[in-house]
Protein backbone atom coordinates (compact mmCIF):
# COMPACT_ATOMS: atom_id res chain seq x y z
CA UNK A 1 0.00 0.00 0.00
CA UNK A 2 1.41 3.55 -0.93
CA UNK A 3 -0.31 5.34 2.04
CA UNK A 4 -1.97 3.93 5.20
CA UNK A 5 -5.54 4.54 5.37
CA UNK A 6 -5.01 7.21 8.58
CA UNK A 7 -2.93 9.02 6.65
CA UNK A 8 -5.60 8.89 3.74
CA UNK A 9 -8.26 9.78 5.92
CA UNK A 10 -6.36 12.55 7.22
CA UNK A 11 -5.50 13.59 3.84
CA UNK A 12 -8.99 13.82 3.04
CA UNK A 13 -10.40 16.25 5.78
CA UNK A 14 -7.60 18.71 6.09
CA UNK A 15 -6.90 18.65 2.42
CA UNK A 16 -10.92 19.74 2.25
CA UNK A 17 -10.46 22.19 4.94
CA UNK A 18 -7.21 23.37 3.21
CA UNK A 19 -8.82 23.90 -0.46
CA UNK A 20 -11.43 26.05 1.27
CA UNK A 21 -9.15 27.92 3.45
CA UNK A 22 -6.94 29.10 0.44
CA UNK A 23 -10.29 29.77 -1.55
CA UNK A 24 -11.27 32.43 1.43
CA UNK A 25 -8.64 34.36 1.75
CA UNK A 26 -10.93 37.71 1.47
CA UNK A 27 -12.35 36.98 4.62
CA UNK A 28 -15.43 34.93 4.10
CA UNK A 29 -16.28 31.86 7.07
CA UNK A 30 -14.80 28.60 6.76
CA UNK A 31 -18.10 26.88 7.52
CA UNK A 32 -18.29 24.47 3.97
CA UNK A 33 -17.14 21.36 6.06
CA UNK A 34 -19.36 21.73 9.56
CA UNK A 35 -21.85 19.29 8.18
CA UNK A 36 -19.56 16.89 7.31
CA UNK A 37 -17.90 17.09 10.92
CA UNK A 38 -21.68 16.13 12.07
CA UNK A 39 -21.93 13.69 10.09
CA UNK A 40 -18.02 12.26 11.00
CA UNK A 41 -19.37 12.53 14.71
CA UNK A 42 -22.61 10.76 14.12
CA UNK A 43 -21.05 7.19 12.67
CA UNK A 44 -18.12 7.68 15.34
CA UNK A 45 -20.35 7.56 18.10
CA UNK A 46 -22.79 5.04 16.35
CA UNK A 47 -20.76 3.21 14.13
CA UNK A 48 -22.77 2.96 11.12
CA UNK A 49 -25.42 5.42 8.73
CA UNK A 50 -28.40 6.61 11.49
CA UNK A 51 -30.68 9.48 9.16
CA UNK A 52 -32.67 10.19 11.98
CA UNK A 53 -29.85 11.18 13.92
CA UNK A 54 -28.39 13.24 11.35
CA UNK A 55 -31.94 15.01 11.36
CA UNK A 56 -31.56 15.91 15.01
CA UNK A 57 -28.90 18.65 13.77
CA UNK A 58 -30.54 22.19 13.12
CA UNK A 59 -27.91 22.94 10.83
CA UNK A 60 -29.13 20.14 8.07
CA UNK A 61 -32.25 22.07 5.92
CA UNK A 62 -33.30 23.38 2.54
CA UNK A 63 -30.54 26.18 2.46
CA UNK A 64 -27.41 24.05 2.65
CA UNK A 65 -25.75 24.64 -0.39
CA UNK A 66 -24.52 22.27 -2.86
CA UNK A 67 -20.67 22.24 -2.05
CA UNK A 68 -21.88 21.65 1.48
CA UNK A 69 -23.85 18.99 1.30
CA UNK A 70 -21.56 16.52 -1.02
CA UNK A 71 -18.89 17.69 1.27
CA UNK A 72 -20.91 16.20 4.05
CA UNK A 73 -20.81 12.62 2.17
CA UNK A 74 -17.33 12.92 2.49
CA UNK A 75 -17.32 10.63 6.28
CA UNK A 76 -19.51 8.47 4.63
CA UNK A 77 -17.21 7.79 1.21
CA UNK A 78 -14.66 6.86 3.68
CA UNK A 79 -16.27 4.25 5.83
CA UNK A 80 -17.94 2.72 3.31
CA UNK A 81 -15.35 2.68 0.89
CA UNK A 82 -14.50 -0.92 0.90
CA UNK A 83 -18.20 -1.95 -0.48
CA UNK A 84 -19.28 -0.36 -4.11
CA UNK A 85 -23.03 -1.12 -3.13
CA UNK A 86 -22.86 -0.46 0.54
CA UNK A 87 -21.13 2.81 -1.08
CA UNK A 88 -24.02 3.76 -3.21
CA UNK A 89 -26.45 2.72 -1.41
CA UNK A 90 -25.65 4.85 1.66
CA UNK A 91 -24.71 7.68 0.04
CA UNK A 92 -28.17 7.95 -1.79
CA UNK A 93 -29.64 7.32 2.29
CA UNK A 94 -27.34 10.83 2.72
CA UNK A 95 -29.35 12.73 0.04
CA UNK A 96 -32.63 11.65 1.19
CA UNK A 97 -32.07 14.49 4.08
CA UNK A 98 -32.44 17.07 1.99
CA UNK A 99 -35.16 15.33 0.29
CA UNK A 100 -33.33 15.77 -3.11
CA UNK A 101 -34.16 14.54 -6.34
CA UNK A 102 -32.08 16.23 -8.22
CA UNK A 103 -30.53 13.66 -10.95
CA UNK A 104 -27.39 15.91 -11.25
CA UNK A 105 -26.66 16.19 -7.25
CA UNK A 106 -27.49 12.88 -6.89
CA UNK A 107 -24.90 12.05 -10.01
CA UNK A 108 -22.25 14.14 -8.57
CA UNK A 109 -22.59 13.22 -4.79
CA UNK A 110 -22.01 9.52 -6.54
CA UNK A 111 -18.91 10.08 -7.68
CA UNK A 112 -17.25 12.08 -5.79
CA UNK A 113 -17.89 9.39 -3.41
CA UNK A 114 -16.79 6.94 -6.21
CA UNK A 115 -13.51 8.80 -6.34
CA UNK A 116 -12.73 9.26 -2.63
CA UNK A 117 -13.31 5.21 -2.25
CA UNK A 118 -10.71 4.28 -5.53
CA UNK A 119 -8.14 6.26 -3.99
CA UNK A 120 -8.55 4.39 -0.60
CA UNK A 121 -8.38 1.08 -2.34
CA UNK A 122 -5.85 2.39 -4.49
CA UNK A 123 -7.13 1.59 -7.68
CA UNK A 124 -7.77 5.60 -9.00
CA UNK A 125 -6.20 5.69 -12.51
CA UNK A 126 -6.78 9.11 -14.44
CA UNK A 127 -7.62 7.48 -17.87
CA UNK A 128 -10.08 5.25 -16.26
CA UNK A 129 -11.83 6.70 -13.54
CA UNK A 130 -14.12 8.71 -14.95
CA UNK A 131 -15.43 5.43 -17.55
CA UNK A 132 -15.73 3.66 -14.21
CA UNK A 133 -17.76 6.10 -12.52
CA UNK A 134 -20.17 6.52 -15.10
CA UNK A 135 -20.93 2.85 -14.97
CA UNK A 136 -21.07 3.12 -11.31
CA UNK A 137 -23.69 5.81 -10.91
CA UNK A 138 -25.82 3.86 -13.83
CA UNK A 139 -27.68 6.76 -15.04
CA UNK A 140 -28.92 7.85 -18.65
CA UNK A 141 -26.91 10.82 -19.67
CA UNK A 142 -27.55 13.82 -18.17
CA UNK A 143 -25.09 17.49 -17.92
CA UNK A 144 -23.02 15.62 -15.55
CA UNK A 145 -21.85 12.61 -17.30
CA UNK A 146 -22.00 14.99 -20.51
CA UNK A 147 -19.33 17.04 -19.41
CA UNK A 148 -17.50 14.42 -17.08
CA UNK A 149 -16.66 12.84 -20.55
CA UNK A 150 -15.39 15.73 -22.08
CA UNK A 151 -13.03 16.11 -19.28
CA UNK A 152 -11.76 12.36 -19.65
CA UNK A 153 -11.18 13.17 -23.51
CA UNK A 154 -9.66 16.40 -22.29
CA UNK A 155 -7.34 14.65 -19.96
CA UNK A 156 -6.44 12.01 -22.68
CA UNK A 157 -5.34 14.92 -25.36
CA UNK A 158 -3.11 17.32 -22.07
CA UNK A 159 -5.31 20.10 -22.99
CA UNK A 160 -5.07 22.83 -20.73
CA UNK A 161 -7.09 24.32 -18.12
CA UNK A 162 -8.30 27.50 -20.54
CA UNK A 163 -9.19 24.63 -23.22
CA UNK A 164 -11.83 22.74 -20.22
CA UNK A 165 -13.36 26.18 -19.65
CA UNK A 166 -14.14 26.70 -23.16
CA UNK A 167 -15.34 23.05 -23.77
CA UNK A 168 -17.27 22.21 -20.88
CA UNK A 169 -20.75 23.05 -21.25
CA UNK A 170 -21.96 25.56 -18.70
CA UNK A 171 -25.08 25.55 -18.98
CA UNK A 172 -26.01 23.86 -15.76
CA UNK A 173 -23.75 25.13 -12.79
CA UNK A 174 -23.56 22.47 -10.81
CA UNK A 175 -22.14 19.96 -13.13
CA UNK A 176 -19.79 22.62 -15.24
CA UNK A 177 -18.21 23.45 -11.68
CA UNK A 178 -18.19 19.95 -10.48
CA UNK A 179 -16.47 18.80 -13.72
CA UNK A 180 -13.52 21.51 -13.38
CA UNK A 181 -13.12 20.06 -9.80
CA UNK A 182 -12.53 16.61 -11.80
CA UNK A 183 -10.63 18.20 -14.17
CA UNK A 184 -8.41 20.48 -11.86
CA UNK A 185 -7.69 17.07 -9.42
CA UNK A 186 -7.29 14.61 -12.32
CA UNK A 187 -5.06 16.86 -14.57
CA UNK A 188 -2.72 16.98 -11.56
CA UNK A 189 -3.00 14.17 -9.76
CA UNK A 190 -0.06 13.92 -8.06
CA UNK A 191 0.55 17.78 -7.01
CA UNK A 192 -2.13 19.22 -4.25
CA UNK A 193 -0.92 22.10 -4.20
CA UNK A 194 -0.80 22.78 -8.10
CA UNK A 195 -4.78 21.21 -8.16
CA UNK A 196 -6.02 23.39 -5.32
CA UNK A 197 -4.34 26.58 -7.04
CA UNK A 198 -6.02 26.04 -10.36
CA UNK A 199 -9.33 25.74 -8.59
CA UNK A 200 -9.44 28.78 -6.65
CA UNK A 201 -8.74 30.56 -10.23
CA UNK A 202 -12.40 29.32 -10.98
CA UNK A 203 -14.83 31.56 -9.74
CA UNK A 204 -17.74 30.47 -12.18
CA UNK A 205 -21.07 31.45 -11.04
CA UNK A 206 -19.54 32.77 -7.88
CA UNK A 207 -18.38 29.22 -6.33
CA UNK A 208 -14.80 29.20 -5.94
CA UNK A 209 -15.26 28.08 -2.41
CA UNK A 210 -17.30 25.03 -3.45
CA UNK A 211 -14.65 23.98 -6.05
CA UNK A 212 -11.29 24.45 -4.35
CA UNK A 213 -12.66 22.50 -1.42
CA UNK A 214 -14.20 19.23 -3.90
CA UNK A 215 -10.90 19.61 -5.42
CA UNK A 216 -8.89 19.38 -2.35
CA UNK A 217 -11.16 16.59 -0.70
CA UNK A 218 -10.08 14.43 -3.83
CA UNK A 219 -6.53 15.73 -3.88
CA UNK A 220 -6.11 15.29 -0.43
CA UNK A 221 -7.75 11.43 -0.11
CA UNK A 222 -5.13 10.22 -3.28
CA UNK A 223 -2.10 12.36 -1.83
CA UNK A 224 -2.61 11.64 2.25
CA UNK A 225 -1.30 14.07 4.25
CA UNK A 226 2.07 13.21 2.88
CA UNK A 227 1.22 15.37 0.04
CA UNK A 228 -0.35 18.70 1.93
CA UNK A 229 2.10 21.54 2.21
CA UNK A 230 3.47 21.99 5.49
CA UNK A 231 3.62 25.93 4.90
CA UNK A 232 -0.28 25.74 4.52
CA UNK A 233 -1.32 23.32 7.65
CA UNK A 234 0.97 26.15 9.59
CA UNK A 235 -0.15 29.47 8.12
CA UNK A 236 -4.44 28.02 8.46
CA UNK A 237 -4.06 26.00 11.99
CA UNK A 238 -7.32 27.33 13.22
CA UNK A 239 -5.49 27.85 16.59
CA UNK A 240 -7.77 31.13 17.06
CA UNK A 241 -9.82 30.90 14.81
CA UNK A 242 -12.91 28.37 14.75
CA UNK A 243 -13.53 26.87 11.71
CA UNK A 244 -15.89 23.92 10.78
CA UNK A 245 -17.18 23.99 14.56
CA UNK A 246 -13.56 22.43 15.85
CA UNK A 247 -11.11 24.63 17.14
CA UNK A 248 -7.81 23.28 16.31
CA UNK A 249 -5.89 20.83 13.36
CA UNK A 250 -5.60 18.55 16.48
CA UNK A 251 -9.45 17.97 16.45
CA UNK A 252 -9.50 17.34 13.08
CA UNK A 253 -7.16 14.36 13.51
CA UNK A 254 -8.45 13.07 16.41
CA UNK A 255 -11.58 13.02 14.22
CA UNK A 256 -10.36 11.47 11.50
CA UNK A 257 -8.62 8.85 13.15
CA UNK A 258 -11.41 8.32 15.42
CA UNK A 259 -13.09 7.47 12.47
CA UNK A 260 -10.12 5.48 10.69
CA UNK A 261 -11.02 3.25 14.55
CA UNK A 262 -14.61 2.80 14.29
CA UNK A 263 -14.52 1.37 10.36
CA UNK A 264 -11.64 -0.76 11.39
CA UNK A 265 -13.22 -2.34 14.21
CA UNK A 266 -11.15 -1.07 17.48
CA UNK A 267 -12.29 -1.81 20.80
CA UNK A 268 -13.14 0.59 23.79
CA UNK A 269 -13.42 3.60 21.76
CA UNK A 270 -15.80 6.10 23.72
CA UNK A 271 -17.70 8.53 22.10
CA UNK A 272 -15.75 11.60 21.21
CA UNK A 273 -11.86 10.25 21.81
CA UNK A 274 -9.71 9.04 19.63
CA UNK A 275 -7.23 6.40 19.62
CA UNK A 276 -5.20 8.64 20.62
CA UNK A 277 -6.38 9.39 24.11
CA UNK A 278 -8.26 6.14 24.80
CA UNK A 279 -6.43 3.95 26.54
CA UNK A 280 -2.34 4.00 28.25
CA UNK A 281 -1.75 0.77 26.06
CA UNK A 282 -2.05 -0.19 22.29
CA UNK A 283 -5.01 0.13 21.14
CA UNK A 284 -6.50 -3.27 19.26
CA UNK A 285 -7.85 -3.78 15.67
CA UNK A 286 -9.79 -6.04 13.89
CA UNK A 287 -8.76 -7.23 10.32
CA UNK A 288 -10.33 -6.30 7.47
CA UNK A 289 -14.04 -7.42 6.54
CA UNK A 290 -13.72 -9.32 10.15
CA UNK A 291 -15.08 -7.06 13.13
CA UNK A 292 -16.28 -4.13 11.54
CA UNK A 293 -19.98 -3.32 12.67
CA UNK A 294 -22.29 -1.86 10.38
Amino acid sequence: MRYSLVSRFRGAFLGAFLGECIASQEGHDINLGRLAVISTNSLIRLGRLDINDWLEHRQLGANNSWGEIILATLPVALFFHESPIKLKQNLLQVLKIWGQDDPILQSATLAFGYAIAQSLVEKLHPFTLIPQTIEFLEVSSNSLTENLLKVNNLLEQSASLEIAQDVLNQSEKLSYNFALSFYCFLSTLEDFRLAVLRATHQDSYGEKQAISTITAALSGTYNSTAGLPVSWQVLFSPKNSPAWGLNSFSQMLELSDALVAVWSGLYELTPNQSYHTTAKCPPSFAAPRVIRPR
